[in-house]
């Protein structure tokens, strides 16, 4: 019963193959979120007051975290967001 359960909640089948309507799911769910990602850490490096690229590249390893941790708080927001 807990098999069939997580089968029918996970889109594995009894065979452990994904189903090709789970796979294309996940593949445009993926490339949405990577959009959506890029277009945020865009929006975010415009608001920003100094150039983070240019200061990451100088060797600013307080700014590369810095862009590392809003990188993954905006993966973690997609992510939530396309879960539901």
């Amino acid at each position: 019963m807990l098999y069939t359960l997580a089968a029918a909640t996970t889109g594995v089948t009894t065979t452990g193959l994904l189903s090709a309507n789970v796979l294309l799911a996940t593949v445009v769910y993926a490339g949405v979120g990577i959009a959506i990602l890029a277009v945020g850490f865009w929006v975010w490096d415009k608001i920003a007051p100094a150039d983070l690229w240019g200061e990451i590249c100088r060797g600013n390893q307080a700014i590369a975290i810095l862009a590392a941790g809003m990188a993954i708080a905006i993966a973690l927001i997609i992510s939530a967001a396309i879960q539901g």
